[in-house]
């Protein structure tokens, strides 16, 4: 997926808005266009940035606790 950075966007602010995370995904970016370092941290308005596919985690299910059992 391509997008396109707003003004004041970082890599990070990027992949959350999109992607919903940044764990991993930031570093996936930054692979996939090695010329965003020299950027900056604040990348100018209007850069394409090519994303990760977003990978779908498993949700695991957690055992609930009831106070009054």
């Amino acid at each position: 997926m391509q997008v396109r950075s707003q003004q004041g966007d970082t890599l990070d602010a990027l992949v959350f808005r999109y992607l919903g995370a940044s764990a991993g995904y930031v570093e996936q970016a930054l692979a996939l266009n090695p010329a965003l370092a020299a950027l900056g941290a604040v990348l100018p308005a209007g850069t394409i940035v090519t994303l990760p596919a977003a990978v779908e985690t498993p949700t695991t299910a957690q055992d609930s606790v009831s106070l009054w059992d």
